[in-house]
């Protein structure tokens, strides 16, 4: 009798719980406070594998009208920044004129990774908005960023003397990026010795 009292509570016609009644509202639960964590992440954020990292073995050819190339090789001896920029990306075009600004002062080499673009596209867009670039390897085929881990255009990495990825930027830079993060972390790189091979 009392076992059929304590049953009688817990079962539903047909012999399933009550709280199988409530696994769907559970499961709803659950999924709404993964999304709102990842709703108040900034996407800007996301960690790169590669920071601590040397940068990617890679050489490329320099943009069509260029003399200059990029290479493995060419971010060793000093602090640089490389910039991965297109043609078609509209927000390369609105951090184009901050990167200009980088180049004026004259602080740091600025060095591009131009993402598969159009040869001529490439040279009609770097004629129009001017060249900041000391160095710009032309990644047609996208390898070379795929090798520097880039989710899309525009990133930006900052790169120690010795060859390191020391930051990297997701999307645009924007004015508070540049003097917040980017040329505070560029002057500290410039600061420190370099490391002294074994």
């Amino acid at each position: 009798m009392t076992e059929d009292i304590i049953t009688q509570g817990a079962v539903a016609p047909g012999g399933r719980t009550r709280l199988a009644g409530y696994i769907p509202l559970l499961i709803f639960l659950v999924m709404a406070v993964f999304l709102g964590i990842g709703l108040t992440m900034n996407p800007r954020d996301i960690p790169s594998p590669l920071i601590g990292k040397p940068v990617p073995e890679f050489s490329l050819p320099p943009v069509k009208g260029g003399t200059l190339g990029l290479a493995t090789a060419d971010l060793r001896g000093q602090v640089s920044i490389v910039n991965v920029f297109a043609s078609w990306c509209v927000a390369c075009r609105e951090e184009h004129p901050l990167l200009m600004g980088i180049k004026e002062k004259g602080l740091v080499p600025l060095h591009g990774i131009n993402y598969k673009d159009k040869p001529d596209d490439a040279r009609a867009w770097l004629d129009e908005m001017g060249d900041p670039y000391t160095r710009i390897g032309a990644d047609i085929s996208g390898r070379a960023a795929i090798d520097w881990g880039v989710y899309g255009v525009p990133e930006t990495f900052v790169i120690d003397r010795n060859g390191t990825i020391a930051y990297k930027h997701i999307g645009a830079v924007t004015p508070e990026a540049l003097r917040d993060k980017i040329m505070p972390l560029v002057a500290e790189l410039q600061k420190s010795q370099p490391r002294t091979p074994l």
